[in-house]
Protein backbone atom coordinates (compact mmCIF):
# COMPACT_ATOMS: atom_id res chain seq x y z
CA UNK A 1 0.00 0.00 0.00
CA UNK A 2 1.74 3.19 -1.55
CA UNK A 3 -0.14 6.24 -1.64
CA UNK A 4 0.58 9.33 -3.49
CA UNK A 5 0.76 12.40 -1.57
CA UNK A 6 -0.91 15.80 -2.07
CA UNK A 7 -2.39 15.04 -5.00
CA UNK A 8 -4.60 18.16 -6.29
CA UNK A 9 -8.45 17.06 -6.09
CA UNK A 10 -10.26 19.01 -8.17
CA UNK A 11 -9.25 17.33 -11.79
CA UNK A 12 -11.26 14.25 -10.13
CA UNK A 13 -14.58 16.54 -9.51
CA UNK A 14 -16.75 17.62 -12.22
CA UNK A 15 -17.18 20.88 -10.18
CA UNK A 16 -13.50 21.30 -10.89
CA UNK A 17 -12.55 23.19 -7.45
CA UNK A 18 -11.03 22.36 -3.74
CA UNK A 19 -7.79 21.54 -2.82
CA UNK A 20 -5.14 18.76 -2.28
CA UNK A 21 -5.46 15.47 -0.55
CA UNK A 22 -2.73 14.72 2.03
CA UNK A 23 -2.46 11.15 0.78
CA UNK A 24 -4.26 9.35 -2.52
CA UNK A 25 -4.93 5.93 -3.26
CA UNK A 26 -6.26 4.04 -6.31
CA UNK A 27 -7.85 0.72 -5.25
CA UNK A 28 -8.48 -2.27 -8.05
CA UNK A 29 -9.67 -4.98 -5.96
CA UNK A 30 -11.30 -5.25 -2.76
CA UNK A 31 -8.42 -6.23 -0.85
CA UNK A 32 -6.36 -3.05 -1.69
CA UNK A 33 -9.39 -1.35 -0.34
CA UNK A 34 -9.39 -3.36 2.82
CA UNK A 35 -5.04 -2.38 2.94
CA UNK A 36 -5.83 0.90 2.35
CA UNK A 37 -8.35 1.51 5.01
CA UNK A 38 -5.98 -0.67 7.57
CA UNK A 39 -3.47 1.51 6.28
CA UNK A 40 -4.97 4.36 7.19
CA UNK A 41 -6.02 3.04 10.76
CA UNK A 42 -3.07 2.25 11.79
CA UNK A 43 -1.43 5.67 11.79
CA UNK A 44 -4.06 7.82 12.96
CA UNK A 45 -5.31 9.14 9.21
CA UNK A 46 -8.80 10.19 8.49
CA UNK A 47 -10.61 8.88 4.89
CA UNK A 48 -12.59 10.02 2.46
CA UNK A 49 -14.20 7.38 -0.41
CA UNK A 50 -14.26 9.27 -3.81
CA UNK A 51 -15.67 8.32 -7.19
CA UNK A 52 -16.68 9.77 -10.32
CA UNK A 53 -16.50 13.13 -8.50
CA UNK A 54 -19.71 14.32 -9.87
CA UNK A 55 -21.83 14.38 -6.53
CA UNK A 56 -19.07 15.90 -3.72
CA UNK A 57 -17.79 19.37 -3.26
CA UNK A 58 -13.86 19.54 -1.88
CA UNK A 59 -13.00 22.18 0.26
CA UNK A 60 -10.67 24.92 -0.82
CA UNK A 61 -8.07 23.23 2.20
CA UNK A 62 -8.63 20.21 0.21
CA UNK A 63 -8.26 17.16 2.69
CA UNK A 64 -5.45 16.52 5.32
CA UNK A 65 -5.72 12.47 5.32
CA UNK A 66 -6.34 9.74 2.79
CA UNK A 67 -8.77 9.67 -0.16
CA UNK A 68 -9.63 6.16 -1.43
CA UNK A 69 -10.70 5.37 -4.63
CA UNK A 70 -12.59 2.24 -5.14
CA UNK A 71 -11.48 1.36 -9.29
CA UNK A 72 -13.23 -2.02 -8.88
CA UNK A 73 -14.36 -3.17 -12.57
CA UNK A 74 -16.51 -6.22 -13.75
CA UNK A 75 -20.22 -6.19 -14.90
CA UNK A 76 -21.93 -9.23 -14.81
CA UNK A 77 -25.39 -10.86 -16.03
CA UNK A 78 -26.55 -14.03 -14.89
CA UNK A 79 -30.31 -15.15 -15.65
CA UNK A 80 -32.80 -15.53 -12.43
CA UNK A 81 -35.75 -16.76 -13.41
CA UNK A 82 -37.61 -13.94 -15.64
CA UNK A 83 -35.34 -11.67 -14.41
CA UNK A 84 -31.89 -11.07 -15.18
CA UNK A 85 -29.39 -10.21 -12.60
CA UNK A 86 -26.38 -7.61 -13.01
CA UNK A 87 -23.64 -7.89 -10.98
CA UNK A 88 -21.68 -4.12 -11.48
CA UNK A 89 -18.59 -3.42 -9.41
CA UNK A 90 -18.03 0.33 -8.10
CA UNK A 91 -15.64 1.61 -10.37
CA UNK A 92 -17.84 1.10 -13.72
CA UNK A 93 -18.80 4.02 -15.09
CA UNK A 94 -22.68 4.39 -14.46
CA UNK A 95 -23.49 5.58 -18.06
CA UNK A 96 -21.88 2.74 -19.88
CA UNK A 97 -23.57 0.81 -17.32
CA UNK A 98 -27.22 1.55 -18.37
CA UNK A 99 -26.10 2.10 -22.11
CA UNK A 100 -24.91 -2.02 -21.75
CA UNK A 101 -28.36 -2.98 -19.94
CA UNK A 102 -30.64 -1.27 -22.87
CA UNK A 103 -28.58 -2.87 -25.51
CA UNK A 104 -29.63 -6.19 -23.99
CA UNK A 105 -33.01 -5.09 -23.58
CA UNK A 106 -33.30 -5.22 -20.02
CA UNK A 107 -35.31 -2.98 -18.07
CA UNK A 108 -35.20 -1.22 -15.02
CA UNK A 109 -32.59 1.65 -15.53
CA UNK A 110 -32.86 3.37 -19.20
CA UNK A 111 -34.28 6.01 -17.58
CA UNK A 112 -31.49 6.85 -15.49
CA UNK A 113 -29.12 7.56 -18.82
CA UNK A 114 -26.79 10.63 -19.30
CA UNK A 115 -25.97 10.51 -15.04
CA UNK A 116 -22.31 10.92 -14.34
CA UNK A 117 -20.07 9.45 -12.37
CA UNK A 118 -19.38 5.90 -10.84
CA UNK A 119 -22.00 2.79 -10.07
CA UNK A 120 -20.94 2.51 -6.45
CA UNK A 121 -21.83 5.50 -5.92
CA UNK A 122 -25.72 5.05 -6.89
CA UNK A 123 -27.33 3.12 -3.86
CA UNK A 124 -25.48 5.92 -1.53
CA UNK A 125 -28.08 9.07 -2.67
CA UNK A 126 -30.80 6.21 -4.31
CA UNK A 127 -29.94 7.98 -7.66
CA UNK A 128 -33.04 9.00 -10.07
CA UNK A 129 -34.32 10.75 -13.07
CA UNK A 130 -37.43 10.88 -15.12
CA UNK A 131 -39.41 8.89 -13.02
CA UNK A 132 -37.26 6.14 -11.97
CA UNK A 133 -34.47 5.32 -9.17
CA UNK A 134 -31.72 2.84 -8.35
CA UNK A 135 -33.74 1.75 -5.35
CA UNK A 136 -36.63 0.24 -7.33
CA UNK A 137 -34.57 -2.68 -8.94
CA UNK A 138 -30.97 -3.08 -6.53
CA UNK A 139 -31.39 -6.38 -5.05
CA UNK A 140 -28.34 -6.21 -2.67
CA UNK A 141 -25.32 -4.08 -2.08
CA UNK A 142 -22.07 -5.17 -1.44
CA UNK A 143 -19.52 -3.46 1.07
CA UNK A 144 -16.67 -3.02 3.38
CA UNK A 145 -17.25 -2.18 6.74
CA UNK A 146 -14.87 0.34 7.60
CA UNK A 147 -15.11 -0.71 11.57
CA UNK A 148 -14.43 -4.59 11.15
CA UNK A 149 -12.75 -4.25 7.74
CA UNK A 150 -14.95 -7.33 6.67
CA UNK A 151 -16.89 -7.59 3.41
CA UNK A 152 -20.85 -7.76 3.62
CA UNK A 153 -24.04 -8.25 1.33
CA UNK A 154 -26.79 -5.79 2.46
CA UNK A 155 -30.28 -6.91 0.85
CA UNK A 156 -31.95 -4.07 -0.61
CA UNK A 157 -34.19 -3.47 2.28
CA UNK A 158 -31.22 -3.49 4.86
CA UNK A 159 -29.55 -0.28 2.94
CA UNK A 160 -32.96 1.88 3.84
CA UNK A 161 -34.12 4.20 0.58
CA UNK A 162 -35.53 7.18 0.39
CA UNK A 163 -35.85 9.99 -1.56
CA UNK A 164 -32.20 10.75 -2.83
CA UNK A 165 -31.18 9.01 0.40
CA UNK A 166 -30.08 6.02 2.00
CA UNK A 167 -28.66 4.50 4.99
CA UNK A 168 -25.03 4.87 3.60
CA UNK A 169 -25.47 8.92 3.34
CA UNK A 170 -27.70 10.05 6.42
CA UNK A 171 -27.36 7.38 8.58
CA UNK A 172 -23.48 5.12 8.28
CA UNK A 173 -21.85 8.01 6.09
CA UNK A 174 -18.44 6.91 7.23
CA UNK A 175 -19.48 3.20 7.76
CA UNK A 176 -18.99 1.40 4.49
CA UNK A 177 -17.13 0.98 0.89
CA UNK A 178 -19.69 -0.06 -1.70
CA UNK A 179 -18.07 -2.22 -3.58
CA UNK A 180 -20.74 -3.47 -6.22
CA UNK A 181 -24.14 -3.27 -6.75
CA UNK A 182 -26.76 -5.95 -7.96
CA UNK A 183 -29.60 -4.91 -9.66
CA UNK A 184 -32.72 -7.02 -10.68
CA UNK A 185 -33.40 -5.94 -14.34
CA UNK A 186 -36.63 -7.26 -16.32
CA UNK A 187 -35.86 -9.22 -19.65
CA UNK A 188 -38.04 -7.73 -22.84
CA UNK A 189 -39.99 -5.05 -20.52
CA UNK A 190 -41.69 -2.13 -21.61
CA UNK A 191 -39.93 1.23 -20.85
CA UNK A 192 -40.73 3.28 -17.76
CA UNK A 193 -42.47 6.36 -18.94
CA UNK A 194 -43.93 7.43 -15.87
CA UNK A 195 -42.10 11.69 -16.25
CA UNK A 196 -45.00 14.10 -17.62
CA UNK A 197 -41.53 15.90 -19.56
CA UNK A 198 -40.59 12.83 -21.24
CA UNK A 199 -43.65 11.39 -21.88
CA UNK A 200 -44.00 14.62 -23.67
CA UNK A 201 -41.13 14.59 -25.57
CA UNK A 202 -41.67 10.86 -27.05
CA UNK A 203 -45.18 12.09 -28.17
CA UNK A 204 -43.74 15.26 -30.22
CA UNK A 205 -41.32 12.74 -31.60
CA UNK A 206 -44.23 11.11 -32.38
CA UNK A 207 -43.14 7.59 -30.85
CA UNK A 208 -46.24 5.58 -29.68
CA UNK A 209 -44.76 2.48 -28.25
CA UNK A 210 -41.38 3.29 -27.66
CA UNK A 211 -38.72 0.95 -27.21
CA UNK A 212 -36.39 1.22 -24.33
CA UNK A 213 -33.42 2.57 -26.66
CA UNK A 214 -35.82 5.43 -27.84
CA UNK A 215 -36.51 6.14 -24.40
CA UNK A 216 -32.22 6.38 -23.64
CA UNK A 217 -32.29 8.90 -26.62
CA UNK A 218 -34.53 11.07 -25.32
CA UNK A 219 -33.37 11.59 -21.31
CA UNK A 220 -30.06 11.65 -23.00
CA UNK A 221 -31.18 14.47 -25.27
CA UNK A 222 -33.75 16.04 -22.45
CA UNK A 223 -30.37 16.02 -19.87
CA UNK A 224 -28.71 17.70 -22.83
CA UNK A 225 -30.95 20.09 -23.05
CA UNK A 226 -30.51 21.41 -19.24
CA UNK A 227 -26.72 20.73 -19.59
CA UNK A 228 -27.22 17.99 -17.34
CA UNK A 229 -24.49 16.01 -19.10
CA UNK A 230 -20.82 16.19 -17.84
CA UNK A 231 -19.64 17.80 -21.51
CA UNK A 232 -16.25 20.07 -20.38
CA UNK A 233 -17.37 22.18 -24.06
CA UNK A 234 -20.35 22.95 -22.31
CA UNK A 235 -20.38 26.77 -20.42
CA UNK A 236 -22.76 25.20 -18.00
CA UNK A 237 -20.53 21.94 -17.75
CA UNK A 238 -18.58 22.38 -14.22
CA UNK A 239 -21.52 21.53 -11.95
CA UNK A 240 -22.69 18.89 -9.86
CA UNK A 241 -26.07 18.42 -11.94
CA UNK A 242 -29.05 19.37 -9.31
CA UNK A 243 -27.56 21.00 -5.86
CA UNK A 244 -30.73 20.93 -4.51
CA UNK A 245 -33.22 18.46 -3.94
CA UNK A 246 -36.66 18.20 -4.41
CA UNK A 247 -38.77 19.48 -1.23
CA UNK A 248 -41.34 17.29 -0.21
CA UNK A 249 -43.45 19.29 2.46
CA UNK A 250 -47.42 18.76 3.78
CA UNK A 251 -50.25 19.13 1.57
CA UNK A 252 -51.10 22.30 3.73
CA UNK A 253 -47.57 24.06 3.21
CA UNK A 254 -47.77 23.03 -0.48
CA UNK A 255 -51.25 24.82 -0.94
CA UNK A 256 -49.78 28.30 1.51
CA UNK A 257 -46.84 28.33 -1.16
CA UNK A 258 -49.14 28.26 -4.18
CA UNK A 259 -50.79 31.36 -2.12
CA UNK A 260 -47.30 33.24 -1.81
CA UNK A 261 -46.71 32.54 -5.44
CA UNK A 262 -50.08 33.91 -6.62
CA UNK A 263 -49.44 30.79 -9.18
CA UNK A 264 -52.01 28.15 -9.79
CA UNK A 265 -50.19 26.20 -12.29
CA UNK A 266 -47.46 26.09 -9.05
CA UNK A 267 -45.86 22.23 -10.01
CA UNK A 268 -46.61 19.66 -7.48
CA UNK A 269 -46.43 16.24 -7.47
CA UNK A 270 -48.28 14.25 -4.81
CA UNK A 271 -46.72 11.42 -3.07
CA UNK A 272 -48.02 8.27 -1.45
CA UNK A 273 -47.86 9.23 1.68
CA UNK A 274 -50.17 12.24 1.11
CA UNK A 275 -47.22 14.64 1.37
CA UNK A 276 -46.05 16.81 -1.58
CA UNK A 277 -43.64 17.39 -3.85
CA UNK A 278 -42.29 20.79 -5.16
CA UNK A 279 -40.42 21.43 -7.59
CA UNK A 280 -36.78 23.15 -6.44
CA UNK A 281 -35.83 24.48 -9.54
CA UNK A 282 -39.21 26.93 -9.91
CA UNK A 283 -39.08 27.82 -5.82
CA UNK A 284 -35.11 28.94 -6.77
CA UNK A 285 -36.61 31.18 -9.83
CA UNK A 286 -39.60 32.74 -8.19
CA UNK A 287 -37.24 33.52 -4.71
CA UNK A 288 -35.64 35.70 -7.38
CA UNK A 289 -32.65 33.63 -8.64
CA UNK A 290 -32.86 33.54 -12.41
CA UNK A 291 -30.95 31.28 -14.69
CA UNK A 292 -27.60 32.55 -15.92
CA UNK A 293 -27.63 34.58 -12.28
CA UNK A 294 -23.78 35.16 -11.96
CA UNK A 295 -21.91 36.10 -8.34
CA UNK A 296 -18.18 36.44 -9.92
CA UNK A 297 -16.80 33.20 -10.88
CA UNK A 298 -20.12 31.34 -9.75
CA UNK A 299 -23.64 31.30 -11.17
CA UNK A 300 -26.74 29.38 -11.85
CA UNK A 301 -27.50 27.68 -15.45
CA UNK A 302 -27.84 29.71 -18.14
CA UNK A 303 -30.54 26.31 -18.77
CA UNK A 304 -31.16 25.09 -14.86
CA UNK A 305 -31.76 26.76 -12.20
CA UNK A 306 -31.15 23.66 -9.86
CA UNK A 307 -27.62 24.21 -11.10
CA UNK A 308 -24.62 25.90 -9.79
CA UNK A 309 -22.13 26.03 -11.98
CA UNK A 310 -17.76 26.51 -12.05
CA UNK A 311 -16.39 29.21 -14.09
CA UNK A 312 -12.86 30.38 -14.24
CA UNK A 313 -11.23 31.25 -11.05
CA UNK A 314 -13.70 29.58 -8.83
CA UNK A 315 -13.20 28.49 -5.23
CA UNK A 316 -15.25 25.76 -3.36
CA UNK A 317 -16.25 28.61 -0.77
CA UNK A 318 -17.56 30.68 -3.75
CA UNK A 319 -19.77 27.74 -4.47
CA UNK A 320 -20.99 27.13 -1.16
CA UNK A 321 -21.76 30.99 -0.39
CA UNK A 322 -23.59 30.82 -3.46
CA UNK A 323 -25.64 28.20 -2.66
CA UNK A 324 -26.07 29.71 1.15
CA UNK A 325 -27.45 32.46 -0.65
CA UNK A 326 -30.30 30.66 -2.66
CA UNK A 327 -31.01 28.83 0.36
CA UNK A 328 -31.39 31.99 2.65
CA UNK A 329 -33.66 33.43 -0.13
CA UNK A 330 -35.94 30.85 -1.22
CA UNK A 331 -36.45 30.38 2.81
CA UNK A 332 -37.59 34.17 3.00
CA UNK A 333 -39.73 34.06 0.29
CA UNK A 334 -41.63 30.78 0.68
CA UNK A 335 -40.35 29.24 3.86
CA UNK A 336 -39.07 26.09 2.93
CA UNK A 337 -35.25 24.98 3.72
CA UNK A 338 -33.48 23.82 0.89
CA UNK A 339 -31.40 20.56 0.87
CA UNK A 340 -28.25 19.85 -0.81
CA UNK A 341 -27.98 17.21 -2.77
CA UNK A 342 -24.13 16.70 -3.39
CA UNK A 343 -22.22 15.92 0.01
CA UNK A 344 -19.67 18.81 1.16
CA UNK A 345 -16.53 17.32 2.36
CA UNK A 346 -15.38 19.10 5.60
Amino acid sequence: MRPRESIELAPFTTLGVGGAARFFFDAPDAASVRQALAWAKERGVAVRVLGGGSNVVVPDGGFDGLVLRPLLRGLRFRDSGSDVEVAVQAGETWDDVVGDCVERELQGLECLSGIPGWAGATPIQNVGAYGQEVAETIDRVDVLDRATLETKTLAAAACRFAYRDSRFKSEDPERFVVLGVHFRLRRGGPPSVRYAELTRYLAELGVERPSLADVRRAVVVLRGKKSMLHDANDENGRSCGSFFTNPVVSSETAAAIETLSSDPAMPRYPQPDGRVKLAAGWLIERAGFAKGLRKGPVGLSTKHALAIVCHAGASASDVLALAETIRAGVHERFGVTLVLEPVVWT
